[in-house]
């Protein structure tokens, strides 16, 4: 089977990927969730005319030459309105927030006021028409879109809605993401390993990427190296109702490489396998039903390579997001051997500033040592059959943090 260039791989697994369906969800709930529909308000803010300042409802006549003095005549505290009306040479004692009482038309701050006694007060200075006063509709007006479908809910935004008196969200549905580790050799974090046992890592930086992205991660646990138990845990994931399923590992070419075969007894249809990438040339991708399938490579760091060049755009594809990855120009920092048929990712360290990036690759590039992968902030990627490069020379890299 020919390798897959990366570009087509990209394309062919992203085919079809659209949206998951809305679902209502309280505000309190909806924080980094993406709008499945706009948010149209329904009411007006403000709904009256209110004071944007603690002072005095008069009218503007009232205090055209000074310095002039006004009786009281009420209050108006916030939620509780003046339900009289200001005449000529009256004042309504106002807080910030309460409705302008019918007659006056702008607010004399309390600073710009001397308390005569009495009921009487006295206006040291002149205040225009409508001066700090929020005009009823002044943020947005029953009917008006708010939000537009895709908006990403931040802070500011799940205000506004709530403003617009919306208790509950249409947001897209998070994509839920299965994960299986297959291994005989693999037992979770804080095991007594046996002689011939490693830990497995992988399913938590795969998770951390899924959950990147805005989708959900389900662990499936270890899979031992039998297909019945490898299909007992595609079952358990499709009956979770999983959007997509990733297996980690035992999907390359070996006597115990089992996931193919498995997957295919389940009822996948293989879309493609084995991809002309340096690390992850083992993945696989297909779909059972409308289940999207991955299967990564077991060695972590093209697992988690391949999650980030791979599993990420289509999770937040069907969660609605925009991705692109970060990719930015920088001069090699060490010389670099050319390439051969296999687009390359290579570790490395990326410093400078925007203008000025200096891209180190890592020596020694064995796709399982996590520490390095860890201490890279970036990966230099290289076309297949690149020629060798000097230190200095322009290359791109993708930025990981």
């Amino acid at each position: 089977m020919a390798l897959v260039p990366v570009a087509e791989a990209l394309e062919r697994l992203l085919d079809g990927a659209v949206p998951l369906a809305g679902e209502s969800v309280p505000l309190i709930e909806a924080v980094d969730r993406v709008l499945a529909e706009p948010v149209v308000a329904l009411r007006t803010q403000p709904p009256f005319n209110a004071s944007a300042m603690d002072g005095y409802a008069v009218r503007t006549a009232d205090v055209a030459s000074i310095p002039s003095k006004l009786s009281v005549i009420g209050m108006a505290p916030a939620g509780s309105g003046f339900e009289g009306t200001v005449g000529k040479a009256q004042a309504v004692r106002i807080f910030t927030g309460a409705p302008l009482p019918d007659g006056a038309d702008t607010i004399v701050i309390q600073e710009n006021v001397r308390d005569l006694g009495s009921g009487t007060i006295e206006v040291i200075e002149p205040t225009p028409e409508w001066r700090n006063i929020r005009r009823i509709g002044l943020d947005f007006s029953k009917g008006d879109v708010l939000l537009e479908k895709g908006r990403v809910l931040d802070p500011a935004a799940l205000s506004l809605a709530a403003s617009a008196n919306h208790p509950r969200l249409s947001v897209v549905k998070r994509p839920l993401v299965a994960i299986i580790a297959t291994g005989d050799e693999l037992l979770p974090p804080g095991s007594d390993l046996g002689p011939d046992q490693i830990i497995s890592s992988n399913a938590y930086g795969v998770a951390a990427a899924a959950q990147s992205v805005g989708a959900r991660a389900l662990d499936l646990g270890i899979a031992a190296d039998r297909k019945e138990a490898i299909a007992g845990l595609i079952r358990k994931a499709v009956a979770a109702g999983a959007d997509v399923i990733v297996t980690l590992g035992g999907a390359s070419v070996g006597d115990h490489d089992l996931i193919h075969d498995v997957l295919t007894g389940e009822g996948m249809t293989l879309g493609f396998w084995k991809i002309a990438m340096r690390p992850g040339k083992p993945l696989m991708f297909g779909r059972l039903g409308g289940i999207r399938c991955i299967g990564l490579p077991g060695n972590p760091v093209a697992s988690l390579v391949c999650s980030q060049l791979f599993l990420k755009p289509l999770l937040a594809r069907l969660g609605g997001r925009a991705f692109k990855q970060d990719i930015r120009q920088a001069r090699l920092g060490a010389a670099m051997q050319a390439n051969d048929l296999r687009q390359d990712y290579v570790r490395a360290v990326v410093k400078g500033d925007a203008g000025a990036l200096v891209a180190t690759p890592f020596g020694i590039q064995d796709s399982s040592m996590l520490r390095m992968l860890a201490d890279a902030n970036g990966l230099v990627v290289r076309e297949p059959f690149a020629p060798a490069s000097a230190a200095g020379d322009i290359c791109n890299v993708l930025m990981l943090r």
